[in-house]
């Protein structure tokens, strides 16, 4: 199974571009079949994710080395990002701040203010992005959302860092 998905970094590449999609695609289920609406922390990690599939697809298209690690770099930082909003989301649902306000929505937001005023509003978080309204296992949404962006973020660095590995030891001298 390992030599299967590493074997063909194109493969790779494109495999992690449509977990993203079916990720996206369950999202917009809950959002639009289920009634959950999604908090600003959520948008961002949708937004992240969208990131990761479209890096992942470009990576995955082209045929050139310094293009896949470019978009498999942007991949990573990506999920980074969304792995720490999902961290920050879940920090919130275990400790609800003490004033309970939904604040506006994340369009409201950066509308209304600068980015550089608007993000640390988003990170911030509020009533909405606390609030836990979809559990499984156990788990909130966010959880999961952690869970995906880590893994996601681990066979991001395994693509990068093992064709490099590869290729080192395919030039190294072989004993007779």
């Amino acid at each position: 199974m390992f030599d299967w998905f590493f074997g063909t970094p194109r493969r790779a590449w494109l495999l992690l571009c449509a977990a993203c999609i079916g990720m996206l695609a369950f999202g917009l289920y809950l959002q639009h079949v289920v009634g959950l609406e999604p908090c600003p922390m959520c948008i961002v990690q949708r937004y992240a994710l969208v990131l990761v599939a479209l890096f992942a697809a470009l990576a995955g298209a082209s045929g050139r080395k310094g293009l896949q690690l470019a978009g498999g770099a942007l991949a990573l930082l990506a999920a980074l990002g969304g792995a720490y909003t999902a961290a920050r989301q879940s920090w919130l649902q275990w400790h609800p701040p003490e004033v309970v306000s939904c604040g506006r929505d994340l369009y409201g937001m950066i509308e209304t203010f600068p980015l550089k005023r608007a993000l640390p509003m988003i990170f911030r978080g509020g009533g909405d992005c606390s609030q836990i309204d979809w559990t499984l296992l156990g788990l909130s949404l966010a959880n999961w959302s952690f869970i995906a962006f880590s893994v996601l973020g681990v066979l991001l660095l395994a693509l990068l860092v093992l064709p490099a590995r590869r290729q080192g030891a395919a030039r190294a001298p072989r004993a007779a």
